[in-house]
């Protein structure tokens, strides 16, 4: 589903030194896969997902998702492809003067969706993520769980063949943690949408994931299975991580 080619991303800092936040990278994620991106602050992960949607153009290198290169489109086509790549936030990025159900409408909207049929897709996305009760609220009236669930159904709704997740538990308890993680395995295994989440907790890596990559400064170490929760780490800085844990 996903093949990043030599990818690399670098950025200048306020001196004028370069900062090589993605070394040249080739990672293969497969169809329906929950692939975890794993490493210590600094590694890379939140950059590298953002290369996999372009909201980072990387430096060298090609994106494909489902055959298509992103990397070779224009802007008009890019904004196209994008309908199929839902994106879920650490800080849920939710519009506070929409209710649940417009939130979740905005990217249909946004598509240029018939307005006859943004309604029953909302209903049935909030049905998927257990907020059909919510419709009508207002994000200020809702847990930190209930906004991400809100964010998990607005990224469902365009029916994407990939959802990107950038720290989608860290600001939350590990209560909401374990509903918002047995939601995007519902969508997993029920939609067969391939899932890239960007995560520090192992807990997370090894109730979701199917394999990780681990990342340390910017480098991509290994990708490595996860077996009945458990991660086959190989190399010492992935042992290092498991034993922080």
């Amino acid at each position: 589903m996903i093949i990043l080619d030599n990818i690399s991303k670098k950025y200048q800092n306020r001196d004028k030194s370069w900062f090589t936040a993605v070394e040249p990278t080739h990672l293969t994620i497969e169809q329906g896969e929950i692939f975890g991106l794993m490493g210590y602050s600094g590694a890379g992960k939140s950059t590298l997902l953002r290369l996999i949607n372009l909201l980072e153009r990387p430096d060298t290198g090609k994106v494909l998702i489902d055959k298509q290169d992103l990397t070779a489109m224009n802007e008009a086509q890019l904004r196209q492809a994008r309908q199929q790549i839902g994106m879920v936030f650490q800080q849920f990025n939710l519009l506070s003067n929409r209710t649940v159900a417009e939130n979740v409408a905005f990217p249909l909207e946004i598509a240029g969706w018939q307005p006859e049929k943004i309604a029953p897709r909302v209903a049935e996305c909030l049905e998927i993520v257990g907020l059909t009760e919510r419709a009508g609220h207002y994000p200020a009236q809702l847990s930190g769980g209930q906004k991400q669930r809100v964010g998990i159904a607005r990224a469902l709704a365009p029916n994407p063949s990939v959802i990107l997740a950038d720290e989608p538990t860290s600001a939350l308890d590990p209560i909401t943690t374990r509903s918002v993680l047995a939601c995007l395995k519902e969508i997993n295994e029920r939609f067969n949408v391939t899932i890239v989440m960007v995560t520090h907790e192992m807990s997370v890596i090894r109730k979701l994931c199917h394999r990780t990559a681990l990342l340390h400064q910017g480098k991509l170490l290994e990708v490595a299975e996860v077996k009945d929760g458990v991660i086959l780490a190989q190399s010492e800085i992935g042992q290092e991580l498991l034993r922080d844990d």
